[in-house]
């Protein structure tokens, strides 16, 4: 018969880490979608030779491995600039810049989807750029960037697990250290995995809800 050690105030603790795993996935997802969609709307703007030093810097934030990135910044305002920033701010920070970067391909990659002749027919009725973003190209580039944009938070949500570096305990840090003092390691890597799967699976579905109802329209 199965046995196990785990107990009812070590459920609560993996939960307090699940809270701490929505929390900066949140930050990350707001912050680096607001900036990956001004960022995309520049880089198709401006065109690719004018925006050439933001996409080097985005290219940067993409080909580095996330660790590595936590690692080096959490350094380099410790070290380098004698800052001691909580782990969690620096967590936030390299989350929402590594969001941001995908973000912004997602977004300009949907605005080119839209089609020119929609565009042009609306600068024809006399609508300027900003009521061209607004009325136009905004709701169509939603719908093509949707589910890549679903898939990004669903990744940053599992890459948070990373940010034990910082010394943030979220939900696989919570994971670990009851893997260790209990030695349960497969059942509390099941308990785990249902966390993540009860904070990520509304998303998906909601995300899947709008796909299919855009679909009708």
């Amino acid at each position: 018969m199965f046995d196990t050690a785990l107990t009812t105030a070590d459920l609560v603790f993996l939960a307090k880490g699940a809270g701490m795993t929505l929390l900066v996935t949140a930050i990350a997802v707001v912050v680096g979608t607001i900036l990956g969609i001004i960022f995309g709307v520049i880089r198709y703007q401006v065109g690719a030779i004018w925006a050439a030093p933001l996409t080097f810097i985005l290219d940067i934030c993409r080909s580095i491995p996330l660790l590595i990135q936590l690692v080096l910044l959490n350094a380099f305002f410790g070290i380098v600039l004698g800052l001691r920033w909580p782990g969690l701010t620096v967590a936030c920070l390299v989350l929402s810049l590594y969001t941001a970067a995908y973000c912004s391909e997602i977004v300009r990659g949907a605005i080119e989807a839209v089609p020119a002749n929609t565009r042009r027919a609306g600068r024809s009725l006399g609508l300027n750029w900003w009521q061209d973003m607004r009325y136009i190209v905004a709701p169509l580039a939603t719908r093509v960037a949707l589910p890549s944009w679903i898939g990004l938070a669903l990744g940053v949500m599992k890459d948070s697990a990373l940010v034990y570096v910082v010394q943030v305990t979220e939900l696989m840090k919570s994971t670990q250290i009851l893997i260790t003092r209990l030695q349960e390691p497969l059942f509390l890597l099941l308990i785990c995995g249902a966390f993540y799967f009860i904070i990520s699976y509304p998303l998906a579905r909601f995300g899947g809800y709008l796909e299919k109802r855009w679909s009708n329209d």
